[in-house]
């Protein structure tokens, strides 16, 4: 009896994570095609230069439009790899690389989580305004700050540097997306198990009572509390696809739907992502406190905005 009971829930918990893993195929594979494609033809090139003058206004060297380019169309490795390429014997302060990072962090792989963030219900207009206009702003209140005040304006120090190696085949670039695929499978069956193994011990009320207060400020219903905790510390991709699942079984309303991809949209995978931009050197209370702070009050405003209340009908 009990064996099968076993049986019949790991079954279930199988089917619920090849759900999610097959939605979120559906939207990665076609997105992770285009975005290469357009980095053959140069379009990353293309739009560095097209971002140039806007590194002046940030108090960044125009060169590093290509590295916050990068970031935008492709992932924030590669990104990092070009700033390496692209810095050489660049003489940055603290302060640049800090104001650097967030517009990496905010603004990047726009092309693939847009495609998430629009199958979850956010048009690519909605996506494309938050994500790089909300870098553009974020990395400006931050520029603004440190100048006026005179903060973190000592050469930075590089806390790690890769060995720059030759571009990797398109064969080895099929190799290395096949095994990132293969362990978001195995991380989103972890997280369907972990979610309901707090569900069974009660933990999940706790969690929600926890987040509470953050929760009614972002005006987020406590139901997207698992979802927006997982984006916020692994991924996007990842709160995003079982947010996609939560929506298609009706426990997430389109209005919680919405605001918790806005809020994860400005910050989320804190851990990994904050620890790649810290190993360039950048200050942690810029892009994590702040960023944090930032995506509060945003998505509080957003929240809070008539047009919102219409979107819930």
């Amino acid at each position: 009896m009990s064996t099968y009971h076993l049986l019949d829930g790991l079954c279930s918990v199988l089917k619920d994570a090849l759900r999610v893993y097959v939605t979120l195929l559906k939207i990665l594979i076609p997105a992770l095609l285009i975005v290469k494609g357009l980095e053959l033809l140069g379009v990353v090139d293309w739009l560095g230069t097209l971002l140039a003058p806007l590194m002046n206004v940030l108090g960044l060297p125009e060169q590093l439009g290509v590295v916050w380019a990068a970031a935008l169309f492709t992932n924030l490795y590669t990104a990092i790899a070009v700033f390496f390429q692209v810095a050489g014997d660049m003489s940055l302060s603290v302060e640049q690389v800090t104001v650097l990072g967030a517009l990496m962090l905010v603004g990047h792989s726009i092309p693939v989580e847009g495609a998430v963030a629009k199958r979850a219900g956010v048009p690519w207009w909605a996506t494309l305004a938050l994500r790089v206009g909300g870098a553009l702003l974020f990395a400006w209140l931050l520029h603004c700050f440190y100048s006026t005040f005179g903060l973190l304006q000592a050469p930075v120090e590089l806390i790690w540097q890769p060995s720059l190696s030759s571009e990797p085949t398109l064969s080895g670039w099929a190799v290395a997306q096949l095994e990132t695929l293969a362990l978001i499978f195995v991380i989103i069956l972890a997280l369907i198990v972990l979610l309901k193994l707090l569900r069974k011990l009660g933990l999940e009320r706790w969690i929600h009572l926890v987040l509470l207060p953050l929760l009614k400020l972002l005006g987020i219903g406590r139901s997207a509390a698992n979802v927006t905790v997982i984006g916020f510390t692994l991924g996007l991709s990842y709160g995003a696809g079982l947010l996609i699942r939560d929506v298609q079984n009706g426990v997430l309303s389109k209005r919680d739907s919405t605001l918790a991809l806005c809020f994860l949209g400005l910050c989320h995978s804190v851990i990994e992502d904050t620890l790649l931009i810290l190993m360039l050197g950048a200050d942690v209370a810029g892009i994590l406190w702040a960023r944090l702070l930032f995506a509060v009050v945003v998505v509080a405003i957003i929240a809070r905005w008539p047009a919102t209340e219409v979107s819930n009908k």
